[in-house]
């Protein structure tokens, strides 16, 4: 592994042999992902979010953040669901944006070659809501929906639901949450057209209006937003509850924005539990290699979990407790001519997931 690592110092000829190549195993997270489903998926949601590793020293391109107040790297993230399609090392000073339209160009192109029927949505907060990203999704039938930072212009075009909720709140004495929509373009015009927002408005006795927006390509007409508010309807049905005023809006924030918070446990599991912030190397691509690995240790373990504990006690743990429990187990190695025989302790207290877990896995 430190041959690999120290590979792409230059000058150093005796490495050049192992020189690994990240953007091939970049892709390989994509493959990995496609083969796991037997039939190709209707829909698609792509989680992107960006965090910070911690640097020390003066390693290569670690620079100093000033939202986490810190030297660090600024690596960015991409899920599916459980599946990590991208762990890419960027700068500490990088805006939170920077490479987002690239790599999500990238792996939706490389998607669409195995499922090219697939609707793909593309969530992230509002650091990545840049017109470029936004224009090349409108540009090639991806949905979107963004978190969008708020301002003067946008309150103003919230003054109805905000005065909505101002009044229930005088009214009922109790803490109101409203939803609206409507069509906002930039006075910049930066934007080459106006495009749908979603505003959420929290009013709680003795505090201030809260205010949360989202920009979206979602609409009354589209598919998922149609089974969800089908979905929401039904749930209204049963606790004998009339539909609001606000259903759409309400549906697009809870159901299929608030969702993307699972990521933030994805992003743990990979840092935190399979030591991918163990970017210590002074060399920027040597920390990104490490970075790349910690993910594919992510992908095992989850394969792990979805393909082989589905029906265990396990179905459901982190990766910490998977490789505590299943992975590090004191065993006896003895060889002979003919075989290899692993003894393993009687007084194993997860025998039963262990087994369970080998067959699933074994090949038939």
């Amino acid at each position: 592994m430190g041959r690999i690592e120290r590979s792409f110092e230059n000058g150093d000829r005796r490495y050049h042999k192992i020189l690994p190549s990240l953007s091939t195993l970049q892709n390989l997270y994509t493959q990995i992902f496609v083969e796991s489903y037997d039939t190709p998926p209707e829909h698609i949601i792509l989680d992107i979010d960006a965090t910070d590793i911690i640097t020390h020293g003066h390693q290569e391109r670690g620079c100093f953040n000033g939202y986490y107040e810190q030297r660090c790297f600024l690596p960015l993230y991409i899920y599916c669901g459980p599946h990590l399609l991208l762990a890419q090392l960027r700068p500490g000073n990088a805006d939170p944006g920077k490479r987002a339209k690239k790599e999500i160009k990238r792996l939706i192109i490389q998607i669409r070659q195995y499922w090219p029927a697939v609707k793909i949505l593309v969530r992230g907060d509002s650091g990545f809501t840049r017109k470029n990203l936004m224009n090349w999704c409108e540009a090639n039938d991806v949905d979107y929906i963004f978190g969008l930072a708020r301002n003067s212009y946008l309150l103003h075009k919230a003054r109805k639901i905000r005065s909505r909720a101002a009044l229930s709140l005088v009214q009922t004495k109790q803490t109101v949450m409203m939803f609206g929509h409507f069509n906002h373009r930039p006075r910049s015009k930066t934007w080459r057209r106006p495009r749908h927002i979603i505003a959420k408005v929290l009013h709680k006795l003795g505090y201030e209006q809260r205010c949360r927006f989202l920009v979206t390509s979602l609409d009354w007409d589209n598919p998922l937003v149609i089974g969800k508010m089908k979905q929401a309807s039904q749930t209204l049905k049963k606790e004998k509850c009339a539909p609001t005023k606000d259903l759409m809006p309400r549906v697009i924030y809870d159901k299929i924005y608030c969702p993307r918070g699972d990521m933030e446990n994805r992003i743990k599991d990979c840092q935190l539990d399979l030591f991918g912030d163990r970017t210590s190397a002074h060399d920027y691509r040597a920390n990104q290699l490490r970075l790349i690995l910690a993910g594919f240790a992510y992908v095992l373990t989850t394969y792990i979990r979805l393909k082989a504990l589905a029906k265990t006690s396990l179905a459901k743990a982190s990766p910490n407790t998977i490789r505590l429990k299943l992975f590090k187990i004191g065993a006896k190695v003895s060889t002979s001519l003919r075989r290899i025989k692993i003894s393993m302790p009687d007084a194993y207290p997860y025998k039963q997931i262990f087994f369970t877990a080998w067959q699933a896995l074994a090949p038939t």
